[in-house]
C-alpha cells in the first residue's frame, strides 16, 4: 500500500487558510484551489455577495467575513475570521488597488497608498503577530513585477508594490532572528486579466487568473520565497534590472 499520498492529502484536509481579497480575481481562485485540495478557508473582501457565492459552493468548509484593510478594524475582524475559522495556518493576502496615473491625481495616489500600504501593514502585522504567538505559520502576499523599478505611468502603484516586496523581507529575515518558524511567499504576478486593469489600456503579456492561482498554490506548497509570475516576466524584470538609473529615466512607458 501507498501510504504518502494519503497522508499528504489528510494533512490538507486539517489545514486552514484566510484569503483576503477573494471577491473576486486572483483572491477568489485561489480560494477556489484550495477548496479543491480539503483546505477549510476563511474569505474576507469588501463585498459580501461574492464570499457568500463561495460558501455557497461548500458551506461547511467556508468562513465569511467583510474587512476593509483601510479601515481600523480590520485587524480586530481578521481574528475574529480566524477563531470562527478554529484556527489559521496560511494567510494570503490578495487584496490591493492600482491604476494609472500619468496626471498625479491626488485621490488616485492617496487611495492606491492607504490600500496598499496602510492596509497592507496592518493586516500582515495581524498575521505575523497571530503566527509568532502560535508559534509557526505561512504568510503568503501578491505584490507585482510592478515594484522592481519605478514605474512613471503609476507612481503610487509601483512605489506600493516595492514597499510589500521589502516589508515581507524584513519580516522573514525578524521572524529568523527571533526564531519564529513563519514562512512567507511573495508572489510577483505581471499583468493579469483582472478587475484591476479596467481601463482601456493594451496590456501586454496577460495572463489568466486561473493560471496564476496555480502557480501561487504550487509556490505555497514548495515554500518558495519569492515567485515571479511567469516565465516572460522572470525575463523582463532580470532586463529592468539590468538598465541603469540615467536611462532608467529616459524610457517611455
Amino acid at each position: 500500500m501507498h501510504f504518502r499520498p494519503f497522508f499528504h492529502n489528510f494533512a490538507k484536509m486539517n489545514k486552514k487558510a484566510i484569503i483576503v481579497g477573494a471577491s473576486s480575481g486572483i483572491g477568489r481562485e485561489v480560494a477556489l484551489l484550495l477548496l479543491k485540495e480539503g483546505w477549510h478557508i476563511g474569505v474576507a473582501a469588501r463585498r459580501e455577495e461574492p464570499l457568500l457565492e463561495l460558501k455557497d459552493a461548500a458551506t461547511e468548509c467556508v468562513e465569511v467575513m467583510t474587512i476593509d484593510v483601510t479601515k481600523e478594524d480590520a485587524g480586530e475582524r481578521l481574528l475574529t475570521l480566524v477563531e470562527r475559522l478554529g484556527g489559521m495556518d496560511l494567510y494570503f493576502h490578495a487584496s490591493g488597488i492600482g491604476k494609472q496615473n500619468r496626471t498625479l491625481t491626488e485621490d488616485i495616489e492617496l487611495r492606491t497608498m492607504g490600500t496598499n500600504a496602510v492596509g497592507f501593514t496592518r493586516m500582515i502585522g495581524t498575521a505575523y503577530r497571530y503566527f509568532a504567538n502560535r508559534g509557526e505559520g505561512h504568510i503568503a502576499a501578491i505584490t507585482s513585477i510592478a515594484g522592481t523599478m519605478g514605474l512613471g505611468p503609476a507612481p503610487a502603484y509601483s512605489a506600493t508594490k516595492a514597499m510589500q516586496s521589502t516589508y515581507l523581507q524584513a519580516l522573514e529575515q525578524q521572524a529568523r532572528q527571533r526564531g519564529l518558524n513563519i514562512r512567507f511567499t511573495d508572489i510577483r504576478p505581471g499583468f493579469v486579466k483582472t478587475a484591476l486593469l479596467d481601463d482601456d489600456f493594451p496590456y501586454p503579456m496577460l495572463m489568466k487568473p486561473e493560471t496564476v492561482a496555480r502557480d501561487i498554490v504550487e509556490s505555497i506548497h514548495r515554500g518558495r520565497h519569492v515567485r515571479i509570475i511567469d516565465y516572460r516576466y522572470r525575463a523582463l524584470t532580470f532586463v529592468w534590472r539590468l538598465i541603469p538609473c540615467w536611462l532608467w529615466r529616459r524610457l517611455k512607458i
